[in-house]
């Protein structure tokens, strides 16, 4: 095996992929910002700020929860990640968010995947809402979470 012309189309790979994100990341980044001028967020935020409300979350974690949920992980991580350094959103809405995540994201690329492959797009669908917020909710309600908050939980850390 040739490992130079394997590190050369690995390495090809991976800086066309990352600039395939950057390129979707930016400009969603901006437009963010525009809304967030123009207060189009404010008013999204406050039409889903009721549904938010029942897991204990502000309107703030509604845009990354919804560019996660249709464009996934990898481009919602952006949106996660500026939220958390802006301080717009709190600890507790961003676990939740990546709770919902973990369970419910990129719903429209992988449900058509699916589709494709023969499979009942209500019940792909449908499945992952219904687990996403019936888990969400649980964890929004436990008491673990609420101990994690206060900092009593502490997480092991192998070392």
């Amino acid at each position: 095996m040739d490992w130079l012309a394997f590190a050369r189309e690995a390495g090809r790979g991976v800086f066309e992929n990352i600039a395939i994100m950057a390129a979707i990341i930016f400009p969603l980044m901006l437009l963010m910002e525009m809304a967030r001028d123009a207060q189009l967020l404010d008013r999204f935020s406050r039409k889903v700020s009721p549904v938010l409300k029942v897991f204990g979350m502000s309107g703030e974690a509604s845009l990354p929860l919804l560019v996660g949920g249709v464009f996934g992980l990898a481009y919602g991580a952006g949106v996660i990640i500026e939220s958390a350094r802006s301080g717009r959103i709190a600890w507790r809405d961003l676990f939740l968010v990546n709770v919902f995540l973990s369970l419910c994201h990129s719903v429209i690329e992988d449900t058509a995947l699916f589709i494709a492959l023969g499979a009942d797009p209500v019940v792909i669908l449908g499945g992952r809402l219904v687990l996403a917020v019936v888990i969400t909710y649980l964890v929004s309600r436990s008491g673990w979470l609420a101990n994690m908050e206060r900092g009593k939980l502490k997480v092991p850390v192998d070392g």
